[in-house]
């Protein structure tokens, strides 16, 4: 398969999520990316996850599960030598990333300014918690902290249990995307003969993605507030109980309430005043719901699901992700890779995808997550060091 970015190099100095996330998207476009992690202990996510083993050996589970296609090289950016090695790689690269709290590349003598006199038409991107500028510019965020100061908290939950924080890292994972979009971008761009800064901000990412409750606040002058599984634009739209099971339903158009109401043996509810039109079963909704899930308790979710999609009412089943994966809508588009006796790990190893195809096929990488360093002399002798420089860059901790 063809791949948009063969031909690319990405150097990834990045750590944890939001970095690596947004480099994993290039690697599966066919970008050649290089993990330039510090000599010892690497991205900070090779220590976490659920098997403390590979925590342990530093490939823990969150570094597998977004580091496969790369090639990892060890360097010493505080070392002077190292910064050589850095700045030669540079040369040869067409995009850095990296999400240090603001000016600490600058610090370290290898931010922008710098690297674009190596690379003229380097592609930068720094992904970080609030930006480069701004009162919270030098603040410390993680996705928790995005999560409750963007807005996403106090709208997560039920009226009773909000602010409740989305059940994965949401906001490192959107700040990862943008910042792929972004980089993609300025590659792509034609008339592009200079460098290029990408400022990515993870908690204007994340508010970028809530254009609906944003907007509802900036134009309508609502305040967006936590409606637990329901739709804020539509009844009957959320979870339901049924039988057996939950089920959700989403009958946003007209046509599909109506449908909704022949299936479960309701057509009254169809021209009842209080849920005849839109916004009469918006602020109905509690009677409603109530009113469907006392028809819904005579059949399971399951039984409940092909008969409503069948009249035209998105419906589906509330899945773990355990059954998720292991459906086969999932299962059989190769949404899941694996890679065999992975070295550092001693077993195979499976990681999702991206949530694409390319002309038919899913986009995939070759190799496993690396180990730490694992690539470190390859890159070397590809710069052009010969065995004894190596073996001093080494003595010196510079790599």
């Amino acid at each position: 398969m063809s791949k948009p970015l063969h031909g690319i190099r990405v150097l990834d100095l990045t750590n944890v999520l939001a970095g690596p996330f947004c480099c994993h998207q290039l690697a599966h476009m066919g970008a050649d990316v290089i993990k330039v992690e510090t000599p010892g202990t690497g991205d900070l996510a090779r220590q976490l996850g659920a098997d403390a083993d590979l925590n342990r050996g530093l490939m823990g589970v969150s570094f597998l599960a977004q580091n496969a296609g790369k090639r990892s090289i060890t360097v010493n950016l505080k070392h002077a030598r190292g910064q050589e090695v850095f700045l030669r790689l540079v040369a040869e690269a067409d995009v850095v990333v990296e999400n240090f709290r603001p000016g600490v590349m600058d610090r370290l003598g290898v931010g922008f300014e710098v690297l674009r006199q190596h690379q003229p038409r380097l592609v930068y991107c720094a992904i970080s918690g609030f930006g480069q500028q701004g009162p919270l510019r030098d603040y410390p965020a993680y996705d928790q902290i995005v999560q409750g100061m963007s807005g996403v908290m106090s709208i997560t939950g039920a009226p009773e249990t909000a602010p409740y924080r989305v059940g994965y890292p949401i906001a490192d994972t959107i700040g990862g995307m943008t910042a792929a979009f972004a980089v993609a971008a300025a590659l792509a761009e034609r008339e592009r003969d200079s460098a290029r800064f990408i400022d990515v901000s993870m908690l204007e990412a994340t508010m970028a993605t809530m254009g609906w409750a944003v907007s509802n606040y900036l134009v309508a002058g609502r305040t967006p507030t936590p409606m637990g599984n329901d739709n804020v634009t539509a009844s009957p739209s959320g979870t339901f109980r049924t039988g057996d099971g939950l089920l959700n339903i989403a009958a946003n158009k007209q046509e599909q309430f109506e449908a909704l109401c022949r299936v479960v043996g309701r057509e009254d509810l169809i021209a009842h005043p209080d849920y005849a039109e839109r916004q009469a079963r918006l602020r109905h909704r509690d009677a409603l719901k109530a009113e469907v899930e006392q028809a819904l308790a005579a059949r399971s979710a399951l039984e409940w699901w092909p008969l409503l999609t069948e009249a035209g009412v998105p419906t589906g089943p509330v899945y773990s992700v355990e059954q998720a994966l292991a459906h086969p809508q999932v299962a059989d588009r190769g949404m899941v890779a694996t890679f065999p006796d992975v070295p550092g790990v001693g077993r195979d190893v499976r990681v999702v995808r991206t949530g694409f195809k390319l002309d038919g096929d899913a986009p995939s990488v070759d190799t496993p997550p690396p180990q730490l360093g694992q690539h470190s002399e390859e890159l070397l002798r590809e710069l052009g060091y010969d065995a004894e420089q190596i073996r001093s860059l080494k003595e010196e901790r510079a790599i």
